[in-house]
């Protein structure tokens, strides 16, 4: 791996699906909109130098990864999936670490609010 100061970045925005996230009875009865952004940090030098999707992460494979996490899994938490998702991204070697934002499109309260949401960072550790 290449001397890094500051880690390379894939930035995946506005991922969404439908999914089961609440701790309201209501919202563990149907699916709502969830939007996930994701800030992956690896070394990408490998990548840059051979232009070769094997020495990178692959960002389609990371993506329907969530979609899958949020289509096939029930929370009660935003902080549960959001750390559901981060767990399964630090699976790879190469990640060394994740932000993982969620966010419900609908929130279920009274006040008018374009969103609520959990940001959650996770490193690899040694």
């Amino acid at each position: 791996m290449s001397e890094l100061t500051t880690p390379d970045r894939i930035e995946l925005r506005g991922l969404t699906a439908l999914g089961v996230c609440g701790a309201l009875p209501e919202e563990q009865d149907r699916a709502q909109p969830l939007e996930v952004d994701l800030d992956i940090e690896a070394d990408l030098s490998p990548a840059g130098e051979s232009d070769d999707l094997d020495e990178t992460v692959d960002y389609g494979a990371v993506c329907e990864l969530v979609e899958r996490v949020i289509t096939t899994e029930r929370f009660r938490l935003l902080e549960r999936l959001s750390a559901r998702i981060a767990e399964l991204i630090l699976s790879d070697d190469r990640v060394l670490g994740v932000t993982v934002t969620v966010r419900k499109l609908r929130p279920p309260v009274a006040q008018i609010i374009a969103t609520s949401g959990v940001r959650i960072t996770r490193r690899r550790t040694v």
